[in-house]
């Protein structure tokens, strides 16, 4: 068996040094539901996250609000709090679809200070799916009714999961990170290599495909959860690897470098203890927050209850630019 196959099943073994020093290092964390109590219930699918202002907005997938925590992760801070329960709402009603009842992630234009939520997918005439975008004003009013983005989806299941705005020549762009690798489902979409991000620009009432950003086919991540620019930097987060990866982004040409893969902190076996990360936003140039997805049921993800839906704040060690 050549090497290239045995790297494809884990088989391999690294240099420990080497692994530890690509590990995310954990600063603090803590249960979503420890900071905001009951006000959204229970159940907190957290699955999107962005650092504004000393405060973390956080969007779960099974709420149509939106949670706002200090960035000190403390359960007495006033800022703490449910956001747009009844608006939010109203305006999920305006969607095409009911099934999608809360959203991925969040993305934040400065300039107008200007909000954006997203939906995975929904289905579209005459068929297929897109994913679809919420505008928010700067009190995170909703803005009108969501507006599809034009790229077509296959599979309801494995769309859109990150989101985020960058600015270019003074026009905003969003960007929107594909769940699958080559945006597909399926064994197409888990074989590594294939990592999407597509551009999009405001165009009348639809987001319109103006391009689309590559990862680097070494990435050995099955999926993507969540996007993050800060500074001409880039954070990807993958689920099913418990991995960052951080790299450089040319948004003249879209393009990406080869960037560098961190780990999740594993436990003394080596094994994923964070086995839920869906949502990622740099904090500072060495610092992400990260919040983590209800755990699945089942005794292989027992392990994975005691960090799920939370929020974490890591260093990257060696990234302080």
């Amino acid at each position: 068996m050549t090497a290239t196959k045995k790297q494809a099943k884990g088989k391999t073994k690294s240099d420990p040094k080497a692994e530890k020093a690509r590990e995310l290092r954990l600063v603090k964390e803590a249960k979503i539901q420890d900071l905001i109590g009951d006000g959204a219930g229970t159940r907190l699918e957290a699955s999107g996250v962005l650092y504004r202002d000393g405060a973390f907005l956080i969007v779960c997938d099974n709420l149509p609000s939106l949670i706002r925590v200090s960035s000190e992760l403390s359960p007495k801070a006033p800022e703490n709090g449910v956001i747009n329960a009844n608006r939010a709402k109203k305006a999920q009603k305006k969607s095409s679809s009911a099934a999608n009842e809360g959203y991925e992630d969040i993305a934040h234009d400065e300039a107008r200070d200007h909000f954006y939520t997203l939906s995975e997918a929904e289905p579209v005439k005459p068929k297929g799916f897109r994913a679809s975008v919420q505008e928010y004003d700067t009190k995170l009013r909703p803005v009108g009714s969501p507006v599809h983005l034009d790229f077509d989806l296959a599979d309801a299941n494995k769309g859109m999961e990150g989101l985020e705005w960058v600015e270019r020549s003074g026009t905003g762009y969003l960007l929107a990170l594909c769940e699958g690798n080559r945006c597909a489902g399926g064994k197409k979409g888990r074989t590594p290599g294939g990592g999407r991000i597509q551009v999009f620009r405001h165009g009348g009432k639809r987001w319109i495909n103006t391009g689309t950003i590559r990862l680097p086919e070494s990435l050995p991540f099955e999926d993507y959860a969540s996007v993050s620019v800060r500074d001409g930097h880039i954070a990807v987060l993958s689920q099913a690897s418990s991995a960052l990866w951080v790299g450089r982004i040319d948004t003249k040409k879209w393009i990406v470098d080869e960037g560098t893969v961190h780990r999740l902190p594993t436990d003394s076996k080596g094994r994923a203890v964070y086995g839920n990360p869906e949502g990622v936003s740099w904090v500072s140039s060495d610092h992400v927050v990260i919040v983590s997805d209800r755990a699945k049921k089942g005794a292989g993800n027992a392990r994975f209850k005691e960090k799920d839906q939370s929020i974490h704040l890591f260093l990257i060690p060696g990234n302080n630019r």
